[in-house]
């Protein structure tokens, strides 16, 4: 018996990947642990293990393939005592075969979905083509059957998938399922047009042109985007559309910090630890966080997700884009370990070796531009968070102390807010909060 393949599903929210190289040929004998390709999901490349024993017989996509659908064959393994040349591919190599979700077998490793395929004539004759039903219920014992992207649109949305009709396979619900729900019409099923005596053919549906470049004649260069790219615009996109921003602006006072800062670093130099502003300023957001949990949340629809401890995502730039590699329960960590931790956090994320546990989840965001002389900007929110704090560039400006007029080094930093779950005093005291912390940063070493 042959074992196909199929794409993995390397994170929650994956649903394609591109199969950036294959470290296996035809002919190659693999064990269960070894590396057989390099796939790059939306956030990083990642290596793909073999479970079972046994030769690669077929390998079904080339390397470098953009879009490759999770549960999609994408080799076939001959097993131990085969005949590597009588094996055929496995089937389930097309796109439609991909669009039902793959399970991986017990005892498969995470991420990792492979299957028996039978070789005999039975098995490898092609299946009859489903009848499409006009009607098919999304909606199989209670259990909604409907695609990652738009599970998560619906709850964004407050949508009952429940009553809405998939039209993709097996009648699952897909994105383009939901524009009905989302401007209030109900979901009705569509009825088979009656025969026509002279039927006429249907025009297929135009579908909307593409944003074109347009050419003027200036010299320029073409780059296709990189999974990561075409990801963080459409989130980003998903975000400015869908999340009401309320933006709320302090100016801080940073003398005290960076005083404290260069004591910290003189005695933490024997270890080989370096404390950076930003080091500090991820701690000062978890402590606020932690007095001010409401602004510690997540809105989901029709409830309020309320965290107890402050797992801060910090954006770092990439060559590919930006990633946000998370510092758990930052408010319980000494800032050395919170400097430790980044500095391996950022490092990995630069190499594209994060794990997806290491970027994927957190309560709240920091993005820090000042290092790029950037005075203030206003960040958009990483969904399905509820905040993200933008830091910019601390600089001598006048400042008032004690009524006088003196010269200080300020930054000013700029909370967005998701007002559906967030209102706008509770998000100004947690501005208030992070800016008593950073003024008075004893307490962050307390």
């Amino acid at each position: 018996m042959s074992i196909a393949i199929r794409m993995p599903a390397l994170s929650p929210t994956m649903e394609e990947g591109t199969l950036a190289r294959w470290l296996v040929k035809v002919g190659d004998k693999v064990s269960s642990g070894d590396i057989m390709a390099e796939i790059e999901t939306d956030k990083a490349t990642m290596e793909f293990e073999a479970v079972d024993e046994g030769v690669i017989a077929d390998i079904a996509v080339a390397e470098g393939t953009e879009g490759v659908k999770v549960g999609m064959v994408i080799a076939t393994l001959a097993e131990e005592g085969e005949d590597v040349a009588s094996v055929k591919p496995a089937a389930g190599g097309d796109a439609a075969a991909a669009d039902a979700p793959a399970e991986a077998p017990k005892g498969a490793s995470s991420g990792q979905s492979q299957d028996i395929a039978g070789t005999d004539a039975k098995a490898q004759s092609p299946a009859p083509a489903p009848t499409p039903s006009p009607a098919q219920s999304s909606n199989d014992g209670g259990r909604v059957i409907a695609s990652p992207l738009a599970k998560r649109l619906a709850a964004a949305d407050g949508i009952d998938l429940a009553g809405v009709k998939g039209s993709g396979p097996g009648g699952r619900i897909v994105k383009a399922d939901l524009a009905g729900a989302k401007a209030g019409a109900a979901p009705v099923a569509q009825a088979a047009p009656a025969p026509a005596a002279t039927p006429a053919p249907t025009p297929a549906p135009t579908a909307a042109p593409a944003i074109q470049a347009q050419d003027f004649g200036i010299p320029h260069t073409e780059d296709k985007l990189s999974s990561m790219r075409k990801t963080i615009a459409r989130r980003l996109s998903e975000s400015k559309q869908q999340v009401p921003h309320i933006y709320l602006t302090v100016d801080i006072r940073l003398d005290a910090l960076l005083k404290l800062r260069g004591e910290l670093n003189g005695a933490l130099a024997a270890q080989g630890v370096k404390l950076s502003v930003n080091d500090m300023l991820i701690k000062a957001l978890a402590k606020a966080l932690t007095v001010e949990p409401k602004c510690n949340v997540q809105f989901a629809g029709d409830k309020l997700l309320s965290f107890t401890r402050a797992d801060v995502s910090v954006a770092v730039s990439i060559p590919s884009g930006l990633i946000t590699p998370i510092v758990k329960d930052a408010g319980s960590k000494a800032i050395s370990a919170i400097s430790t931790e980044m500095k391996d956090l950022a490092g990995r994320a630069r190499e594209g070796k994060l794990a997806p546990e290491e970027y994927q989840g957190g309560t709240a965001s920091l993005s820090n531009m000042g290092m790029y002389g950037i005075k203030q900007f206003q960040a958009i929110i990483n969904p399905p968070q509820g905040m993200i704090m933008a830091i910019g560039a601390g600089e001598k400006r006048p400042y008032v102390i004690e009524d006088a007029l003196q010269v200080a080094t300020v930054m000013s930093a700029t909370g967005s807010f998701d007002h559906r779950a967030i209102d706008g005093a509770d998000g100004a005291a947690l501005m208030k909060a992070f800016k008593d912390f950073c003024e008075a940063p004893l307490s962050l070493v307390a």
